[in-house]
């Protein structure tokens, strides 16, 4: 192999690291996350909310270095496709990054000792679990390159949306009239609905899996219609 071939793949390789890498700082964030909302931890919030720094620079390094592989090579086939790939994955990173922070910043608006409304909140935890395993299987599918288990994610992300819903329901229910625990129940929700989107995100880096394997696009949202092999 060339010599400027064998830099331009371990240049490529080193990118793949940091894009994947930068899963491992959404799952390290999620927890955090979903730590300081069991335990109406402000300052633990106000982390979540600056950690995203990290995760922004991260998107920058890697989203440039991505633009600049373009500039001096000229990848063409499975190499082509892995950078359009990893575009669209440190993007999905960076969406779910700003998912987190949304409910960082949610916390404190129900102050240190909210009415909680327990099986709601045990109900959102069990989304965030969820959606935590969903990204650390989007990694590794990447890794991988195996479109089964992305695919996979898509039985997940169908059980978030599930609770998601359930979610909105018990809110219905539990809010009543009551200022003070109508403000929690609506901002569960709202916390609910970052978690969903936090799957939906896993779910489209699946998809870009299964681009580079089969070059081909499709959405995984018609899971009826298996993937050419």
């Amino acid at each position: 192999m060339p010599e400027t071939r064998h830099a331009f793949h371990e240049e490529l390789e080193n990118l793949e690291k940091q894009a994947l890498g930068a899963l491992d700082m959404i799952v390290a964030t999620l927890e955090r996350a979903l730590e300081a909302l069991m335990h109406q931890d402000v300052e633990l919030a106000q982390i979540v909310i600056s950690d995203d720094d990290r995760i922004d620079g991260r998107y920058l390094e890697v989203h440039q270095g991505i633009l600049t592989l373009l500039a001096t090579q000229a990848p063409v086939a499975t190499d082509l496709r892995t950078v359009a790939a990893l575009l669209h994955v440190i993007k999905h990173v960076e969406r779910m990054g700003d998912q987190c922070v949304n409910i960082a910043k949610l916390i404190p608006i129900t102050g240190h000792e909210p009415p909680v409304d327990e099986e709601m909140l045990a109900t959102v935890v069990r989304m965030g679990e969820l959606a935590i395993s969903e990204v650390r299987q989007a990694k590794q599918a990447f890794e991988l390159r195996d479109v089964g288990l992305a695919q996979d994610l898509v039985r997940q992300d169908e059980e978030i949306n599930k609770l998601n819903r359930e979610v909105f329901r018990m809110g219905v229910r539990a809010g009543g009239s009551d200022e003070d625990r109508l403000e929690w129940v609506l901002t569960i929700v709202m916390v609910a609905r970052a978690l969903e989107r936090v799957g939906d995100n896993a779910v489209d880096i699946g998809e870009q899996v299964a681009f580079v394997v089969t070059g081909l696009f499709r959405e995984f949202s018609d899971a009826s219609h298996p993937l050419p092999s």
